[in-house]
């Protein structure tokens, strides 16, 4: 069963491997290269990946998709929408879908992905990864807003992987308790909450020294790689000590 808990009919030895998220692309990339068949336009890592491109997360070309007759679907229950897995599921393609808000349930969630839905043996980039989150947060702790988007402007909520990976580097998300887990929050009321630190990613809006901190004057703003703070994958390993250098301002 995959992470939502639903069974996925998998065959017996995995060769065709479709992915429609781009940081359980690079996963496969890392693992089990020639079994990757198909991508979104999204997956950008590694670069000038040779496979079949089948547009985004949220409009996949699903006719597409069943022409490259995959032996497995990898999705995610955040990035991708439900009716567009059912209807490969109805298809007849087994449908992998993982769920991941925290660092540990990447590492769960990764391990069980690679072994049991793409039947690859568990690669060593993830006990690199593990190893490099195994150490505790000593330092200092600061509060932050972790603005996604502008115009209207959104910010991380709860319970989500963005919020879990900087709490485990000393930085604990302002709107960790929203009832919602992307709020939109007016900017008077951001300037208003009293962080320590502004946290500006570069996807999914891409903030920018021009283009992101003039909101916030007199706010220490860290502008940092999206695709550290909110991909689960081989990134992971040099996550922390990359991301810890772009958060000292």
């Amino acid at each position: 069963m995959d992470d939502l808990g639903n069974p996925v009919p998998l065959p017996t030895h995995v060769e065709r491997i479709v992915s429609l998220v781009p940081s359980l692309t690079e996963s496969v990339a890392a693992t089990l290269p020639d079994a990757l068949v198909g991508a979104t336009d999204w997956c950008t890592h590694p670069a000038e990946l040779p496979v079949t491109r089948v547009r985004g997360t949220k409009n996949p070309d699903l006719e597409a998709i069943k022409d490259l007759k995959p032996d497995v679907v990898l999705a995610n229950e955040e990035e991708n929408r439900a009716p567009d897995l059912d209807a490969l599921r109805e298809a007849g393609i087994p449908v992998w879908v993982t769920r991941i808000r925290t660092v540990d349930e990447a590492f769960t969630s990764l391990d069980r992905m690679l072994r049991v839905a793409c039947r690859a043996p568990r690669p060593a980039w993830l006990d690199e990864a593990e190893a490099a989150w195994r150490e505790p947060w000593h330092g200092p702790r600061r509060t932050a807003i972790i603005p996604i988007w502008r115009r209207p402007w959104m910010v991380v909520g709860r319970d989500t992987f963005t919020g879990d990976v900087l709490r485990r580097l000393g930085v604990d998300n302002l709107y960790a308790g929203h009832a919602e887990r992307y709020p939109k929050v007016p900017l008077p009321e951001l300037t208003q909450s009293g962080p320590d630190l502004v946290v500006l990613p570069d996807e999914p809006y891409r903030f920018t020294a021009d283009d992101g901190p003039e909101a916030f004057p007199g706010l220490p703003c860290a502008l940092v790689s999206g695709r550290l703070l909110t991909w689960y994958g081989p990134s992971l390993a040099t996550a922390p000590a990359d991301l810890s250098l772009s958060l000292r301002v």
